[in-house]
Formats: C-alpha cells, structure tokens, sequence
C-alpha cells in the first residue's frame, strides 16, 4: 500500500470513525476487556494488535484501523484500568500483571499469534509479553517506546512515580488533558491531531492511570527486550520531547536493531503523522508476512 493510498483512505472524520470502529468488550476468566477492532483475520496474513500509551486508549488508533482494516485483522485495546477494562489487581503493578492481561484477551479473541505494535507505555507491556510468550509474536514494533525506571534507584523511581501522581491529583483528567496534551505533538501539528490528543487523554480512569504510573515506575523495557529473539523495530518521532531519540536508541541497542526516527514527529506520531505511520505499521507487518510465509514454506 502506497503513501497516496493511505492519503486516500483518511475519508472519515473521527467522530465517524469512533462509529465506524465501535468500541466492544469481551469477557476473559480473570477480567473484562474493551477494545477496538477493524477488518477480518485472513488465514494467510498476520493480525495486529496495538497497545496505547499512559494518557491515551484504544480510540487513538481509529486512522490506523481505517487504513490498514482492509488488508488485515487490526485490534486495539483499552488496557486494564482504560474505558471498559478492568484494572489489574495489584495497587502496584508490574508489567507482566498488564502482559498477563493481554494473553487472556488475545485467548479470548482465538489470536494464537499476531504482530504487536506498542506506543509508550504500551511498548513496555508488549516488551513484557513478548519476553514470556514469544512464539506468540510475529513481530515486536515499539514507537516512542517508554523505558521505564525499573532500573533506577529507588528513590528515583519513587521521584518520577510520586510527582506523576501528585500531577493526576491536582489536575484530575480533565486537567491533564489542557495541561499535558501540547507535549504530545511536535510545534508544528494540526489542531485536529491536538484536539484528538486532548480527547483521549480526557477520558481516563484515574484510577487506572494511577496504577499504570506505578507499572511505569516498576518496568524495565529494556530487560525484557534481552530475552526476546524475534523481529524487532523500534521508531520514535524526530521532534518527540517525552521519550526523545536519544532515550529511545537506548532501547534499540537493547533489542540489537536500529533506530528509526520519523521526521517532524512527536511522541504521538500516529495519532500526527499518520500516513507515515500507518505505512510503517504495514511494511513492518508484511515483513511479518512473508517470514511466517517462507518458515511454513520450510517445515
């Protein structure tokens, strides 16, 4: 798919596409589930499943479920804590509490193995699943991957943790979103993207937020990228000020791959960028393709 096409797909407004796209939820043995689905699973392709950021949630991927809908299976959740799903059981989470999460959702929807696509926070989940159910990943591609402070000090870890939620308490979600979405998107992004932004960063659960700033605070991304031997991408938004180029290389040394980095771009490049996105998802997810093609070709 051509840059042209996926400019020519971008037909529907978001407040159709949240239409279109409509949330769902699905009930595990352990917990509820919401999420976002486009397209059908195609026996001889591979489905994609995206996994949002801390201040964000699956309605953030509606231009990527339109685009890329029509050739693939495209899911994206609301992680435990986020619209209709439950939280993770834990006051202070570790990632495989939100990894754990994902495999019972990906067994209730019958996904026996997809590409996962992580932004942030949703990196350090998908890194923490892909680390323990490896065969069930066809590919790992994080943008603007969070690293977490799992590996800092402790009292550094507390710092970052406790002025983050001393943010939430003052400014509740609402707040957040005036205050904390312009850091989302480059200088020079539309209003369109920066009300998007706003929109769903307005929406959580404090709640949720708040255990998902302690998984933050617990998380080594970086750790878990070590035991993961599959294919990995790792991109980030060249004008991205939250986990900027330089953080986000240490993480592609991590998994032993290089980075990419997207010009004009801020840390929420899909939700800015996303034709330039989306065609990066989708030759990521080819790749993914052709690999499980040739290794059945094999066996």
């Amino acid at each position: 798919m051509t840059s042209s096409a996926f400019t020519r797909a971008f037909t529907l407004t978001h407040a159709d596409a949240l239409v279109r796209f409509p949330e769902q939820r699905i009930d595990t043995a352990q917990r509820t589930i919401g999420y976002r689905k486009a397209g059908d699973r195609h026996p001889r392709t591979v489905s994609i499943v995206m996994l949002h950021g801390i201040g964000s949630g699956a309605a953030s991927w509606v231009r990527q479920m339109e685009t890329l809908g029509d050739a693939y299976q495209v899911l994206a959740w609301d992680a435990p804590g986020y619209g209709k799903s439950s939280h993770v059981e834990a006051v202070s989470p570790v990632a495989s509490d939100y990894a754990d999460a994902l495999s019972d959702w990906l067994d209730a929807l019958g996904i026996e193995r997809c590409v996962l696509v992580g932004h942030s926070l949703g990196a350090i989940i998908a890194g923490s699943f892909a680390s323990k159910q490896a065969a069930r990943v066809e590919g790992l591609l994080l943008l603007s991957p969070a690293g977490g402070y799992g590996a800092a000090p402790a009292h550094v870890r507390e710092e970052k943790r406790d002025a983050r939620l001393a943010m939430l308490v003052e400014l509740g979600s609402q707040g957040l979103a005036e205050k904390r979405s312009a850091n989302m998107v480059s200088a020079d992004a539309g209003e369109d993207a920066r009300e998007w932004v706003r929109w769903n960063m307005a929406r959580i659960d404090p709640a949720g937020y708040a255990q998902a700033t302690h998984l933050l605070a617990n998380a080594d991304l970086a750790s878990d990228l070590t035991h993961f031997k599959g294919r990995v991408e790792v991109a980030v938004g060249a004008e991205d000020t939250i986990t900027p180029p330089a953080a986000c290389e240490q993480i592609a040394k991590a998994a032993n791959v290089s980075l990419q980095v997207i010009p004009g771009a801020g840390h929420a490049g899909y939700i800015e960028a996303p034709v330039r996105y989306s065609a990066l998802i989708e030759a990521f997810s080819a790749q993914c393709k052709q690999r499980k093609q040739c290794m059945g070709a094999t066996q």
